[in-house]
């Protein structure tokens, strides 16, 4: 049986309890980084500082906590030792850590870091959140077009510890232009005595600071790169964003997506950790918004009471046709909205769309009304039987055209599709098919006679 991180945590636990901290370390020999993260993230952060400052490769560690884990732990650190930490971290967690730390943390850590570390934090940190800058790294391989592959092979060797990749090197100018990209295996294969400007690719796939941090991530997806130089408005390379950052940009994007999806505003964090007031916030919004929308759904079935008192077998269909069309529209505003993410769908594409979604959504009512026309027969007549057939029709094709529509008319007002979520499709159509529903039935049902 293996043991599992609370297992060692309690291990853990026991030994710095006794000031045993030469047997804690000893728990932890032989674990990947990330095993000894989760471990330490269960011990009190007093304790897991203890060892996390004596651990080799604690960078790498520090880097697997959680964010809020990581900001408990920065509160415990002596100011030394976090300053040395920080300086060992990756220029791009560097800068995402010094930011989740309040102001009085940041103007103490501050001085007691390198001037060049600090440089490159303040420059970082200066980009707007969402954008390519502030989630690129300046920790990066640099050659110039002049050098030979003995040359680029040998400066590759000393920049190798402190570059965030070296599978790619970036080739620049004087004034930092970037002129070019080579990879690692290009320059291994190469005549040693071939230049550079010789071996590079010149038609780089790249991305300007400014831009969103999405599009970042699927410009890196769509060319399979392993990184994406990004430069400023002159052309200067200024960092690169790597493949693992933009998948989690592409994690946490689709992540909020869901959020949106499920009527929760944004996304609540580690849903362990949530606190009570976090997760009403999060929810209270939609809900209470949509309880004024459902009213609609009241107000229908008011319009047409005299109707559903002559014909009370109406009532027992209800719930069934108006649920019908809410999970039609919420399949068609899913299949949507995930179109859109990926850029399979663009807005030009609405009335396209538009009439292959109407045919669909024909097949598919009359193909729910065949079975339900024989339930109405059932429990009623021949004219119920209709009723409930031209009904499901009508309400299957209205769900799905205004599920399919939603998206983009929430994406023309530059509003998220994701927020044609589940409820509000449900709640859109349970409205309109109570009324297309009782609408269809004052027509071709006897009404309730009058004195």
């Amino acid at each position: 049986m293996s043991i599992t991180h609370e297992d060692i945590a309690l291990v853990l636990s026991a030994a710095l309890h006794n000031d045993q901290l030469d047997e804690a370390l000893d728990a932890l020999k032989g674990l990947r980084p990330v095993d000894i993260a989760d471990a330490l993230e269960l011990v009190a952060p007093e304790q897991a500082w203890r060892l996390l400052e004596r651990l080799p490769g604690r960078a790498e560690i520090y880097a697997y906590f959680d964010a809020d884990e990581q900001v408990r732990l920065a509160r415990e650190f002596p100011r030394a030792t976090l300053a040395r930490l920080v300086g060992e971290m990756p220029a791009d967690e560097r800068t995402d850590l010094f930011k989740r730390l309040d102001p009085k943390q940041q103007n103490e850590l501050l001085p007691a870091l390198a001037q060049a570390e600090r440089e490159d934090i303040r420059r970082l940190s200066s980009y707007e959140e969402g954008t390519a800058g502030a989630l690129m790294t300046s920790d990066y391989a640099m050659l110039k077009p002049g050098m030979t592959v003995a040359q680029a092979l040998a400066s590759l060797r000393h920049e190798a510890p402190d570059a965030e990749t070296i599978y790619q090197s970036y080739v620049i100018d004087d004034e930092r232009r970037l002129l070019g990209v080579v990879s690692l295996r290009d320059l291994i294969l190469a005549h040693p005595d071939k230049t550079i400007d010789q071996l590079m690719i010149a038609d780089v796939v790249s991305g300007e600071v400014g831009e969103d941090q999405e599009d970042i991530a699927k410009r890196i997806t769509r060319y399979d790169l392993l990184a994406l130089p990004i430069t400023d408005q002159m052309g200067c390379l200024v960092g690169i964003v790597t493949y693992d950052d933009a998948m989690d940009v592409a994690s946490e994007e689709a992540t909020d997506d869901f959020h949106k999806s499920a009527g929760v505003t944004t996304s609540v964090g580690n849903l362990k950790d949530a606190t009570i007031g976090l997760l009403y916030r999060k929810r209270v919004f939609w809900l209470v918004l949509l309880v004024f929308g459902n009213l609609f759904s009241g107000a229908g079935i008011a319009h047409f009471e005299d109707i559903i008192a002559a014909n009370l077998v109406l009532v027992f269909f209800l719930p069934l046709l108006v649920d019908s069309g809410g999970n039609a529209g919420s399949q068609s505003s899913t299949l949507m909205v995930r179109a859109m993410a990926t850029g399979e769908v663009v807005m030009k594409d609405w009335f396209k769309l538009l009439g292959r979604e109407a045919t669909v959504a024909l097949l598919l009512g009359c193909t729910m009304a065949a079975a339900v026309s024989l339930l109405g027969y059932i429990r009623g007549d021949s004219l119920v039987a209709l009723v409930l057939a031209l009904s499901m029709v009508s309400i299957v094709m209205v769900g799905c055209v205004i599920g399919m529509s939603l998206p983009f008319v929430l994406s023309k007002f530059n509003l998220d599709p994701a927020s044609a979520s589940a409820p509000l499709i449900t709640s859109v159509c349970d409205a309109s098919g109570v009324v297309v529903y009782l609408y269809i039935a004052s027509q071709i049902l006897p009404g309730m006679s009058m004195g």
